[in-house]
């Protein structure tokens, strides 16, 4: 990766990225990410040579810059959190495109979006409770999180909340799923039984471990 036309390319084939120049300034380009409009990727000439900024766990920072000479300190950014690459040619591609990957991660990480990632997870004909999402998000304490992500569900056809009860099996109130009966009909669909407005949760809970 020679050129800022490679980089933004591989930058932007990330999902949901879009390219900026919030400076007015042309020689700094960024590639942010639309859920929380935040940068991953910078890049700008400084010294004759294109330079990336990149998000770096802090426990990794050293690691790339003990490895490469040309990964130093975040130029104008906190350098426990970021990485600045220069593209001298030291640098092997594939390490730079592992290292915007990373920021990438970094970066469009969020509890919602693990959240929903988690209840992808629930197989047809299961169900899960809420803790149980918020273990597989990563934070078993984040339960009440789980519930507002849920009723804000932006994709339904592929994030099927409908599976997620709580922890006696009961189903959600009826507006979250489309109106009464809506959550019942769903899971009854999969061959699960309600009763009562429960679900067995021996029968039909989801065994991840």
């Amino acid at each position: 990766m020679k050129t800022r036309e490679e980089v933004l390319e591989y930058g932007l084939s990330f999902p949901d990225t879009y390219q900026d120049a919030p400076f007015h300034d042309e020689n700094w380009q960024l590639v942010r990410y639309k859920g929380n409009k935040k940068a991953f990727l910078w890049t700008y000439e400084k010294d004759g040579y294109l330079n990336l900024n990149v998000k770096v766990d802090p426990s990794n920072a050293f690691f790339w810059r003990d490895i490469y000479k040309s990964v130093i300190p975040g130029y104008h950014q906190n350098k426990d959190h970021w990485n600045s690459i220069i593209l001298d040619g030291s640098v092997p591609d594939k390490d730079v495109k592992l290292m915007i990957a990373e920021s990438y991660d970094l970066i469009s990480d969020s509890p919602t979006k693990r959240i929903y990632e988690a209840v992808k997870k629930i197989p047809y004909g299961h169900v899960a409770t809420y803790a149980q999402v918020a273990e597989l998000a990563g934070d078993r304490k984040m339960a009440r999180a789980v519930g507002n992500a849920l009723h804000k569900n932006p994709d339904p056809d592929n994030i099927p909340c409908f599976r997620v009860v709580n922890s006696k099996g009961e189903l959600a109130g009826e507006f979250a799923f489309g109106g009464p009966g809506a959550q019942a009909r769903l899971l009854e669909a999969e061959g699960i039984e309600v009763s009562e407005g429960r679900v067995d949760l021996v029968k039909y809970g989801y065994r991840y471990n």
